[in-house]
């Protein structure tokens, strides 16, 4: 009948507590703390490596060092924690590894800002002395999150704690670049990069965020006369470095200038005129200015036609042109440069303000400025080409399949990736330079040349460059550890979809390149965003931005949890409010109390269950519905389809188990005997079960609860419910229609105006019925009294075969209740005659406003529901 009865202990072991030692409100504050550190003491979330188990691995994506738990965090955490806890229940080597990013870039500004505030400078530390610097706030401030994931309840191995810039992780580092780079996929080349003049660094292409900004376009002459062309643009700084105006080879308007030199406004030089197919000649005049220097797309025109590139800012945005414009601002400069050109009659058209898309830097938000520089850069052709593969040939699967598409659509179309950061904190570039033009790229174990006039490049390494070793650099890579051996590739990557870009792809391409041609994982599970109940972003910018953990001080972290798992449909965004977290806290109070009561009733796990023949039918479609909710839950975790589960897993226990089963029982417990001795056995199995598939989304209440009813060890390493096959269609069958006869009685009962806890005097005849064996039951449940002397039917309810009559003469004002009745018909009456005047009136129909008629015809509808709904109530008045 059902296996899970073998799955634990079966008398009550030394662990447990009486029943009446559990309080009677469940409050969160008082035992998360407490068992989370249990649980770590033990040894619960330690992988063996040495286990015979089949392994089971997720590594963490790892926060930066700078962060603190925020919505995003929990919610995924808390899918990988269910996950994982359910793997180690099941009896798989389940390790969840965590650890921390070193965040190049973020916490480079925040010990920048440190120094700020005591009137210093990174070069007023130096190198050594700031990096050093950079280690201490790490150890000072860095790693907040980790404690935060704690109070989460995140259970990962942290014996396997690891950060991106630790020893073993540098050298995984160091390692993988000169491989690639001795394969030729790590070289250094001149080009056009995202530079921001803020934090003074480049910045890879995803890294730059695209808004909508208010500008200017400006169209300028360009030469005399007849020789003389329009050009457009938003930065008319950049002007100073033009080489060149390009147009259209067929362009017939421009066939005279081409190869001839015009005059470039502002300055002493004349510039040529090119033919290029890049440029639409549709567009605007069809002419374009080409700065080399400072746009990626004037860079490619540069190459094919052998133009000059003149840098003419610096790194901080400054003019560095000779002229009256050297040493301003960019932005000073575009608008002194604009002035002088209106002046001198060269401005032919002036558009502000000019709306166009503008990139910032993610991290600062400042106004990005492509600039040429010289970088180090990954050439991902081959490697692009390979984690694509992986995915179409089904090695690996991402989930939900549509968002396949996405990663294609980055992989396929990827460009070469610019590596170096002009930073001091982070991976340094294990390359050297010699005094005479020499290069170096040293591996971990080898020494950097000796001798006068070598230096080290003075970069560092895009921080996703390490992050995308991680799956394979935690476990020990480069060296042969057993954990790699055992623990790689890892199951399941979980993330949001926003990452496919910066992390997703990169570790498919790392994996894949130094692991063999295998993939870092089997399946790519992405999720959405989490937003606020209406829909919109949350941000530490915006008002609705939460701090999970005032939450969870609050409500305690199941119902954060349990909040989260209720909305994560795979790949879609996350809606989350307040008001369902409080929702979620009804739910772990209503297990608490539903629980605690049937300990206190006598629920037990302890021996066999009955044989099926000393069964009831309660009791036999409760273990029924037991077992269908197993498989269901089961196939749903195999589905990544969380909201699902959670949604069948709150159905079960509060409408099945809570408001059913443990109802229904009260008259078999008041009865005694030996059903009473089955029932409470059985109650026992369906908490003991039931507790179990809720615990890994809400650990901390059913260890609570699991423990006393089982006084078993921990039901974080007990096993995992497995579905015996056990079905009764018939008891079900029997059950469902009794709910419905009960819930029929009580919508009745409601429509007179009764109090749900009213008692009334009422006669069942249920001969015949498929009901008859549960009359009792039915009592209880409505609340109805044996009819006495005098009883006197006013009111006569057919049910599944059989009748409930009802004595209302005593407890409701029949008359009184007429009348109310048939006033509130009349209103709704009134309602509907003039909705359906005005809904049949066309000149009406042809003014009005369309969200005006749709409101109408809604009222309309709710008028007629309501005259159905009040003749129906009148009707069914005693004496009607």
């Amino acid at each position: 009948m059902t296996e899970n009865s073998q799955q634990r202990p079966d008398s009550r072991g030394p662990n447990a507590a009486a029943p009446a030692d559990l309080p009677t409100q469940y409050a969160p504050a008082e035992v998360e703390e407490e068992l989370y550190e249990r649980w770590v003491a033990r040894g619960y979330f330690e992988a063996d490596v040495k286990s015979d188990k089949q392994p089971y691995t997720i590594v963490i994506p790892p926060p930066n060092v700078t962060g603190s738990l925020h919505l995003g965090h929990a919610f995924q955490h808390t899918l990988m924690d269910a996950l994982t806890r359910r793997k180690r229940m099941q009896g798989f080597e389940a390790l969840w590894l965590p650890g921390m990013d070193h965040a190049g870039i973020a916490t480079q500004n925040k010990v920048e800002q440190q120094l700020a505030e005591e009137g210093k400078s990174r070069q007023d530390l130096g190198r050594e002395g700031f990096v050093e610097r950079v280690w201490q706030w790490k150890e000072e401030y860095g790693g907040k999150i980790l404690g935060q994931m704690r109070r989460l309840g995140d259970g990962v191995d942290w014996t396997r704690e690891r950060f991106t810039m630790d020893e073993g992780l540098s050298r995984a580092v160091q390692t993988v670049f000169k491989q690639m780079y001795d394969d030729g996929l790590i070289y250094r080349a001149e080009r056009i990069i995202n530079w921001c003049p803020r934090c003074l660094t480049a910045i890879s292409d995803i890294e730059v965020e695209y808004q909508e900004d208010d500008g200017e376009l400006v169209s300028i002459r360009y030469g005399e006369g007849e020789d003389s062309l329009v050009v457009a643009t938003t930065r008319a700084e950049t002007m100073l470095g033009d080489t060149a105006v390009a147009v259209h080879p067929d362009d017939r308007r421009y066939a005279h200038l081409l190869g001839r030199h015009i005059k470039l406004p502002l300055t002493d030089r004349a510039i040529p005129v090119v033919a290029d197919e890049h440029v639409d000649p549709e567009f605007g005049s069809g002419a374009v200015k080409v700065t080399p220097a400072h746009d990626p797309n004037d860079f490619a025109i540069g190459q094919r036609h052998d133009l000059p590139a003149l840098t003419v800012m610096d790194e901080r945005g400054v003019i560095t042109a000779h002229g009256p414009y050297e040493g301003l601002d960019r932005f000073e400069a575009r608008s002194s440069i604009v002035a002088a050109l209106r002046e001198q009659g060269r401005i032919t058209a002036e558009k502000r303000p000019y709306t166009h898309s503008v990139g910032h830097c993610s991290r600062c938000k400042t106004t990005i400025e492509p600039r040429l520089s010289m970088q180090w850069w990954v050439g991902v052709g081959p490697l692009a080409q390979a984690a694509g593969d992986a995915v179409r040939d089904g090695r690996v699967k991402i989930h939900p399949a549509e968002m396949s598409a996405r990663y294609f659509d980055w992989v396929d179309n990827m460009l070469d990736w610019c590596i170096s950061r002009q930073l001091w904190w982070g991976h340094r570039i294990p390359v050297w330079y010699g005094p005479d033009g020499e290069v170096r790229c040293l591996g971990p174990d080898e020494q950097p040349p000796s001798g006068e006039g070598w230096t080290q490049d003075p970069d560092v390494l895009d921080t996703w460059f390490s992050s995308g070793l991680w799956p394979f650099s935690t476990l020990g890579w480069p060296e042969r550890t057993q954990d790699l051996a055992r623990f790689y590739p890892t199951d399941v990557l979980l993330t949001g979809h926003d990452i496919i870009f910066f992390w997703v792809a990169r570790m498919m391409m790392f994996g894949l390149y130094a692991m063999d041609g295998t993939a870092p994982f089997h399946t790519i599970a992405l999720t959405g965003l989490v937003r606020d109940d209406h829909g919109k972003k949350m941000s530490k910018s915006n008002p609705n931005s939460v701090d999970p953990l005032d939450w969870m001080n609050e409500y305690g972290a199941d119902a954060v949890r349990f909040t989260l798992t209720s909305g994560a449909n795979p790949g879609a965004d996350v809606p989350i409010g307040e008001d369902w977290v409080k929702a979620s806290r009804n739910f772990a109070n209503k297990v608490w109390n539903a629980t605690r009561f049937a300990l206190m009733n006598g629920a037990t796990v302890e021996g066999p269950l009955p044989d099926a023949s000393e069964l009831g039918a309660t009791d036999r479609w409760i273990l029924s519905r037991l077992n269908s909710v197993v498989a269901e839950v089961d196939g749903y975790y195999d589905d990544y389809q969380f909201a699902k589960l959670s949604d069948a897993l709150r159905h079960f226990a509060w409408d099945e188990v809570f408001d059913w089963y443990v109802e229904l029982s009260k008259t078999t417990f008041g009865a005694g005997g030996r059903p009473a001795e089955v029932s409470r056995r059985v109650l026992g199995e369906v908490l003991d079960v039931m507790l179990r598939l809720l615990h890994p989304v809400v650990p901390f209440v059913t260890e609570s609860l699991w423990t006393t009813l089982t006084g078993g060890e921990s039901v974080v390493v007990t096993a995992w419910p497995s579905d015996s096959g056990f079905r009764d269609a018939e008891a079900e069958r029997e059950i469902a229609t009794l709910q419905t006869a009960v819930t029929e009685v009580r919508r009745f009962r409601a429509d007179q105006g009764l109090q749900p806890g009213q008692r009334v005097p009422a006669r069942l005849t249920l001969a015949g019925s498929p009901l008859a064996a549960h009359e009792d039951a039915i009592r209880q449940l409505l609340r109805l009294q044996p009819e006495g002397e005098g009883f006197h039917a006013t009111a006569s309810l057919p049910i599944a075969g059989g009748t409930v009559e009802l004595d209302l003469s005593g407890v409701i004002d029949v008359d009184a209740e007429r009348k109310r009745l048939t006033k509130d018909l009349g209103a709704a009456e009134k309602e509907l005659r003039q909705t359906t005047a005005k809904l049949e009136n066309e000149g009406f129909l042809a003014k009005a406003p369309d969200h005006v008629v749709a409101k109408i015809r809604e009222r309309r509808a709710t008028a007629e529901s309501d005259i159905a709904r009040l003749q129906h109530q009148l009707n069914r008045l005693p004496g009607a």
